[in-house]
């Protein structure tokens, strides 16, 4: 199987001073894209900035022979999106890859979940994707070319107690995702979506949170099967997602240790009575719920399509 490579690409990588973005920058790199390694260096819940990460990222792709640069500009405004993508231009003339991973965290309880723990993660997770990958867009429709790979959650696809920001923010992208893959059908531009588990200092935090509320000894108890989710395992799939060969658009993976599976979103066959009561949903909701028989829209006219043979059909 020959290798798989990105030589004269280049590719923008958002938190890649540390953990999961690092990771996926360092394999870009090393199989030949030129990267810019944006992060703006502050901790793992958004407090401070500092250039050290993207610094020494950057720095370490150069050691190992690759082309990089480091970034700071702040993915959660629009100038600052512009600033990232024009980073890339200033310095190679293109953009064909795009990794959103940038993001922090702020668990609590929904009771306790302020604005102010709120807004903070719609900013980076879900406004700061759309805000670098707006002018990103612009370029790869330009030249007809492109691959964008959005960070999602399980916490948001199948929710986790603490996180409703995180969870709704995550799952935000999943929408943007597939918009965008309907809006770039027509062209090479594919738009994709991971949801990473890995031993990052986001795992670290959240699970420490938990454990503070529920179990003090669940995060010992985890940790043999976490010293096995190394977050290098999950670039592999970022990579080739983010590759020329990539042949999907607007679907979504869940990868960690080494192990990958798609997450999709099915339509049960349900029931139909053109009578419809409360009474018909109670006495048929098991029906309802079924997922024996199930289908796979791949966008709202699929979803038509399946409602008018039940309808029609009877």
């Amino acid at each position: 199987m020959s290798a798989l490579r990105f030589d004269g690409q280049v590719a923008v990588v958002t938190g890649a001073g540390r953990g999961l973005g690092r990771r996926h920058a360092l394999l870009l790199a090393d199989r030949g894209a030129r990267v810019v390694v944006n992060d703006l260096g502050g901790s793992v819940t958004g407090d401070g900035s500092g250039a050290e990460p993207a610094g020494d990222t950057a720095a370490e792709i150069r050691k190992s022979g690759g082309e990089a640069v480091a970034d700071t500009n702040s993915v959660t405004t629009p100038e600052g999106g512009q600033a990232i993508i024009d980073t890339a231009l200033e310095t190679w003339g293109r953009v064909d890859i795009l990794v959103n991973n940038a993001g922090t965290v702020g668990d609590a309880a929904f009771d306790e979940m302020t604005e102010d723990r709120l807004t903070p993660l719609m900013d980076v997770h879900l406004k700061g994707a759309f805000f670098v990958t707006r002018p990103a867009w612009n370029v790869m429709r330009q030249q007809n070319f492109g691959r964008i790979v959005n960070t999602c959650s399980a916490a948001g696809i199948l929710g986790a107690p603490r996180m409703s920001n995180y969870g709704a923010a995550k799952t935000g992208l999943i929408g943007l995702t597939r918009v965008l893959a309907a809006e770039a059908a027509e062209l090479d531009i594919k738009i994709n979506a991971v949801a990473p588990v890995a031993a990052t200092r986001m795992m670290d935090y959240s699970m420490g949170s938990a454990a503070e509320v529920d179990n003090p000894e669940a995060e010992a108890l985890m940790r043999p099967f976490l010293d096995k989710l190394d977050p290098a395992l999950v670039s592999p799939v970022v990579a080739f997602l983010a590759h020329s060969e990539c042949p999907v658009s607007g679907e979504i993976y869940t990868v960690g240790g080494g192990q990958v599976s798609r997450f999709f979103i099915g339509r049960t066959r349900g029931y139909y009575n053109p009578a419809l009561s409360i009474e018909d949903v109670h006495a048929h909701f098991d029906q309802i719920r079924d997922p024996a028989v199930h289908t796979v829209p791949a966008g709202p006219a699929d979803e038509m399509a399946d409602l008018y043979q039940a309808i029609i059909s009877g």
